[in-house]
């Protein structure tokens, strides 16, 4: 069976809306695409969203998730509708990991994310260093307005560790980013190899679903038709 739904996860500090160049591609060809609206206050709750979702398709689906939505398609993606898993430029815990334990292990070298410190619970970029670290290539008008729109990230969706990994039952698919400031590259390289993904490489900062749609697009395609 052709898969033809395709499930979006967002990560950190943005909302789903985020998706949309994504988005248009692939309904263009004809996908059924759901974008979920994951609270990034805490790693279960935003399984709970993306299973809600997932309830809701007629059949199989590839689920794709960015950045720390990497971490929910991890832990989400043993739901039945999931016939496949795609990463872009995101992290890929292994059972009892945290986003934060992935972070910790970031190579000494690579730049800091511009994370503030925690206020009532949440986690906030330095607005000022956003762009650079975010959003490097994606037009300044759009960048700037990305920082001012941030979501607030729980403390709780950091500290979160994955149960059971679906890469481990599913296969998947991996876009690196190559110029990323938010996850180092060879971090990204180290977690695909380790998930057995098919890995592409772009050369992109981390917000590479806004400034390069269509080639995240062809990899979520490849993924559905190698899965189909």
């Amino acid at each position: 069976m052709a898969i033809r739904n395709i499930v979006l996860v967002h990560g950190a500090f943005v909302d789903g809306s985020g998706w949309q160049a994504v988005y248009d591609h692939l309904a263009a060809d004809g996908y059924r695409v759901a974008v979920v609206q994951n609270p990034t206050l805490s790693l279960a709750g935003d399984v709970t969203a993306t299973h809600q979702v997932l309830g809701r398709l007629d059949g199989p689906a590839v689920l794709v998730g960015h950045s720390y939505g990497g971490a929910v398609i991890t832990e989400a993606g043993h739901h039945p509708n999931v016939a496949a898993l795609a990463y872009i430029a995101a992290y890929v815990p292994d059972e009892g990991e945290s986003l934060g334990t992935l972070v910790a292990e970031a190579p000494p070298e690579a730049p800091a994310p511009p994370i503030l410190p925690p206020q009532d619970g949440l986690l906030f970029l330095d607005r000022d260093k956003f762009a650079a670290a975010f959003a490097a290539d994606v037009p300044g008008k759009l960048a700037a307005f990305m920082a001012d729109a941030q979501v607030g990230f729980g403390v709780d969706a950091l500290t979160g560790a994955v149960s059971e990994a679906a890469w481990r039952t599913r296969p998947s698919w991996y876009l690196v980013a190559t110029e990323d400031r938010m996850i180092p590259p060879d971090q990204q390289r180290a977690m695909s190899e380790r998930a057995k993904a098919a890995v592409t490489e772009t050369p992109a900062n981390h917000a590479v679903y806004v400034s390069q749609p269509a080639v995240v697009a062809q990899l979520i395609r490849q993924a559905a038709d190698a899965t189909g």
